[in-house]
């Protein structure tokens, strides 16, 4: 099923061809990786702008504060649970092209590194 997510950090050699608070939808693939950590490591990737996705409109798996994604320091390594792999292409997936920028993102990364 498709799944809302709302990009929190477009500031990622993942995320940067998004707009930051931007809407996206791809799919997920099942209802396991859900998120957790204490409170101290939360706060910490809030106030580092390290969250790269949060769920919207339900959290399928009971992450905490709704968090989909996060990237490390650098902000080139993400890590998430939804599968945007699977909205590149109108033919296939969920005929959604919302997971693209993701990997266009990297793409120009890697070309202007």
């Amino acid at each position: 099923r498709d799944q809302k997510l709302r990009v929190e950090n477009a500031e990622t050699a993942w995320t940067s061809d998004y707009a930051a608070g931007q809407e996206i939808s791809v799919p997920l693939k099942n209802m396991d990786g859900r998120y957790t950590a204490d409170e101290r490591t939360l706060d910490e990737l809030e106030a580092e702008g390290r969250v790269a996705f949060r769920y919207l409109d339900g959290n399928p798996n009971g992450s905490l504060r709704d968090i989909a994604g996060i990237t490390n320091a650098a902000g080139n390594i993400v890590g998430l649970m939804p599968h945007p792999e699977h909205a590149v292409e109108p033919l296939i997936g969920t005929g959604r092209t919302d997971g693209l920028g993701f990997f266009t993102s990297i793409i120009k990364k890697l070309v202007n590194a």
